[in-house]
C-alpha cells in the first residue's frame, strides 16, 4: 500500500483537503491546443485527496496507456470557509498558492468523456514545495520542465477566469473548507511523462515541484 493511503497531511500542506476542486480549459492558449472554444463558465471537477503527493515523490505511471500527461497548475489553498462569497471578497478566504500537478490519463479522459478516472489514480496530485503567502496571483510566470527541457511557459495573465472568480463561482456550488484546494487550471504545452522522467513545476513566488515518474509495479 503506497504512502499516500497513511498520511493525514502532506508537506507543505497543515490540512489535508476535504477536496481538490479542479478547473479545465482555463488558459486561453491552451483551450486553442486542444481545440475547444473558450467556455463561458469556469468547467469543474475533482481528485481525490489520496491523490495527493508532497515533492520528490514518485509519480506511479500505471501501464497499458499511451499518454499520461504533465498538467503544471497555480493552485490556492483555501484557509478559511467560504460559501457563497461575493468575488470582493474572495481573497480573504485564501492561505496561499501552491504548485500543483493535474496528472491526466488522456486515453481514459477521452474514454470516459469525465475526468474522475482517468485524473484520480493515487499519486496523480503531487504539491509542493510550499504554501507561499501574499502573492497576487494575477501574473506569476509558470513554467513546466521535463528532465530539465521547458514543456509548458505561460503566466497566470492568460487564465480565462482569475483567482477571485474561480472562489466565487465555486462557493455557489459547494462550501470550500480550510485546507482545500482550488486548481485553476494550465497552460499549453502538456504532454506525456514516461518511467524514468522527472517532472518540475516551477511558479513565481512559489518554487519548484519536482516529482519522479515510476512505473506501476
Amino acid at each position: 500500500m503506497g504512502a499516500w493511503y497513511k498520511r493525514r497531511a502532506v508537506p507543505p500542506l497543515s490540512v489535508r483537503p476535504s477536496k481538490i476542486v479542479c478547473v479545465g480549459t482555463n488558459y486561453r492558449a491552451h483551450a486553442q491546443e486542444m481545440g475547444k472554444p473558450l467556455p463561458d463558465e469556469p468547467l469543474l471537477f475533482m481528485k481525490p485527496p489520496s491523490a495527493i503527493i508532497g515533492p520528490g515523490e514518485p509519480i506511479v505511471r500505471p501501464g497499458g496507456y499511451q499518454r499520461v500527461d504533465f498538467e503544471g497548475e497555480l493552485a490556492v489553498v483555501i484557509g478559511r470557509p467560504a460559501r457563497r462569497v461575493a468575488r470582493e471578497a474572495a481573497m480573504e478566504h485564501v492561505a496561499g498558492f501552491t504548485c500543483l500537478n493535474d496528472v491526466t490519463v488522456r486515453d481514459l479522459q477521452k474514454k470516459d468523456v469525465q475526468f474522475t478516472r482517468a485524473k484520480g489514480f493515487d499519486s496523480f496530485c503531487p504539491v509542493g514545495p510550499r504554501v507561499a503567502t501574499g502573492l497576487d496571483p494575477s501574473a506569476l510566470r509558470i513554467e513546466t520542465r521535463v528532465n530539465g527541457q521547458v514543456r509548458q511557459s505561460s503566466t497566470t495573465a492568460d487564465l480565462i477566469f482569475d483567482v477571485p472568480t474561480l472562489i466565487a463561482f465555486i462557493s455557489r456550488v459547494m462550501t470550500l473548507e480550510e485546507g482545500d484546494l482550488i486548481s485553476t487550471g494550465t497552460p499549453s504545452g502538456v504532454g506525456n511523462l514516461d518511467p524514468g522522467d522527472v517532472v518540475a513545476i516551477e511558479i513565481e513566488g512559489i518554487g519548484v515541484l519536482e516529482n519522479p515518474v515510476v512505473g506501476e509495479p
